[in-house]
Formats: C-alpha cells, sequence, structure tokens
C-alpha cells in the first residue's frame, strides 16, 4: 500500500470518521428528518380527511338549507299573493274615495296658493316701485356737481362711523388700500380714509364712471359706497 503512495494508518482513520459521520448523520439528521416527515405526511393526510368530511357535511348542509329556502319562499309567495288579492279588492273603493278627495283638495290649495300669490306679488311690486322712486330720487334727483360729490364723500365716511356701512374688524385690512373717487380728494379726505381704513399704503385713483360716493378696495376685499354700486344694487332688486 505504501508503494501505491497511501498511508494505511491514515486510511483507517477517515475510514472511522467517516462511519461516525455516517452513524450521526443517521442518527441525529437522516432519521428525525425522516421520523418528521412521516409526522407531517400523517397531519396532511388527517388535514385532507378532515377537509373532505367537512366539505360534504358543508354541501349536505348547502342542500338542506336550499330546500327549507325554497319552501319558505313558496310559502311566503303564496301569502304574498292572498294578501295582495285581499288588499287589492279592499283597496279599490278606499282608491278612488282617496283620488277624489285628493283631486278635491288640490285644487282648493292651488286655488288659494294662486291668490296668495297674486297678493304678495302685488303688495312686493308696490314696495320695490316705492323704494326705486325714493332712492333714485335721493341718488341722482339733484346734479351731481362738486358740491354733491363732497356731500356723498361725507356721507360715506359718516356712514361708516354710524354703522350704516359696515366695516367688520380685520375685513378691509392690508398692505395696501386704492381708492376710487369720482373727483380727486381733498387732504382732510385723504387722512378720513387713512384712518377709516387700516392700510399701510393708499393709492388714490379717479375713475368718474362711479358717478360720486367712494370705492375702497384691500386686497380682494371691496367696500364699494358708490352711487354706480347703488344703482346696481337698485337694479338687481328690480330684478
Amino acid at each position: 500500500m505504501e508503494a501505491l503512495g497511501i498511508n494505511v494508518g491514515l486510511l483507517i482513520v477517515q475510514i472511522i470518521a467517516f462511519t461516525i459521520v455516517m452513524l450521526t448523520l443517521n442518527a441525529w439528521v437522516y432519521k428525525p428528518m425522516l421520523d418528521m416527515m412521516e409526522t407531517r405526511k400523517k397531519k396532511i393526510a388527517q388535514g385532507l380527511e378532515d377537509a373532505r368530511v367537512a366539505a360534504e357535511a358543508r354541501a349536505n348542509a348547502e342542500k338542506e338549507a336550499s330546500k327549507i329556502i325554497a319552501e319558505a319562499q313558496a310559502e311566503a309567495g303564496k301569502v304574498v299573493r292572498e294578501a295582495t288579492e285581499r288588499a287589492e279588492s279592499a283597496g279599490k273603493d278606499v282608491k278612488a274615495a282617496a283620488e277624489a278627495e285628493s283631486a278635491k283638495a288640490r285644487d282648493a290649495a292651488l286655488a288659494e296658493a294662486e291668490l296668495e300669490r297674486n297678493r304678495i306679488l302685488g303688495d312686493l311690486r308696490g314696495q320695490v316701485a316705492a323704494l326705486a322712486i325714493a332712492v333714485a330720487n335721493k341718488l341722482v334727483g339733484d346734479a351731481l356737481d362738486e358740491k354733491n360729490q363732497r356731500a356723498l364723500i361725507d356721507e360715506f365716511f359718516s356712514g361708516v362711523k354710524a354703522g350704516k356701512v359696515v366695516v367688520v374688524e380685520g375685513e378691509l385690512k392690508g398692505d395696501s388700500a386704492e381708492v376710487t373717487s369720482a373727483l380727486p380728494l381733498t387732504k382732510d379726505e385723504e387722512a378720513a380714509v387713512k384712518k377709516s381704513i387700516s392700510a399701510k399704503d393708499f393709492s388714490f385713483k379717479v375713475d368718474p364712471s362711479i358717478l360720486g360716493g367712494l370705492v375702497v378696495k384691500v386686497g380682494d376685499k371691496v367696500l364699494d359706497g358708490s352711487v354706480a354700486g347703488k344703482l346696481e344694487g337698485l337694479r338687481q332688486v328690480m330684478k
């Protein structure tokens, strides 16, 4: 053996070691693995059997339930048909009487509603006409000369102070304010604007198309106290 280059002692040791490893693997790995696989196989088989039994039981229960439901539906249909026939028979006279009474009440209600509508519209037309005449006389009855323009501006500030022109706190407040008037404002009027409106910067411009009064814009908020604005409001009311 040594002539072949094989170490007999080392070979024996390796054979012994290999045998020990095989015995160890057989005892601690291979056999437990086989046992585990067998146990798992039995569990799977038992699970399949349980599932089969459960499926059969479920199929039988569903079949029985379907039978019971079908019988119940048939009975319910019979009861409903009988009840419907009795109700239709008993309800024909009641329905005819109710329809006649309903038509009578509906006609009476419509007639009364029409009378009330005409009365309200007549009152409303009279009120709107009177209001339109009064406002029109106040706004455009006199020539809007400079004196009247100043009066309208004074009226705007008086309205703010008296609460007739409402400025909610913080409503007209921002970095810049744009004030439009039909005539150039005096220094005192500009000072009054700055006192009434909370803003850092003010710009004043003249636009005769507003006819009179003031239009104050701060950010996206607008306070319209102009004659044109009032006339537009009146026009909307008249619609």
